[in-house]
């Protein structure tokens, strides 16, 4: 894995962050919460990650088994990042959407897919994304 660190935030600029990633290559969820975000997400080591302003603009949201919280600007909505918890990809994890660095071009990173929907996470990622059952 190439790691660098990269700066990003959200729309109007109340947040900010640096995050240590390798933002060559995401991954897409098909989960509702990620179909509805269109996030493309890297996930990195929790203290890679470094809000450097605006951490009272951010509100987050938990829903099911409460295994992530993604946090939002609260002034302009955009998911900026999340932060977690999850056994099976190696425990504590933060997740960046790729979307809201600075110094990428989110269309040039390469894609691997979850099936989030079906609570697909011990199959992992894979190449194409998956279709609806």
């Amino acid at each position: 894995m190439s790691t660098k660190k990269h700066t990003g935030g959200c729309h109007c600029g109340a947040v900010k962050y640096e995050a240590e990633l390798d933002a060559s290559k995401g991954s897409r969820c098909n989960c509702t919460v990620c179909t509805k975000t269109s996030c493309t997400s890297a996930m990195t080591k929790p203290e890679l990650l470094k809000v450097t302003k605006g951490e009272d603009a951010l509100s987050i949201y938990e829903w099911g088994a409460k295994i992530s919280k993604r946090f939002f600007c609260k002034f302009c909505g955009i998911h900026v990042f999340g932060r977690g918890f999850l056994e099976e990809i190696g425990g504590a994890y933060a997740s960046i959407n790729l979307n809201t660095l600075d110094d990428i071009e989110p269309t040039q990173v390469k894609l691997q897919y979850w099936d989030g929907r079906h609570d697909n996470w011990m199959v992992g990622p894979r190449a194409e994304p998956f279709q609806l059952a």
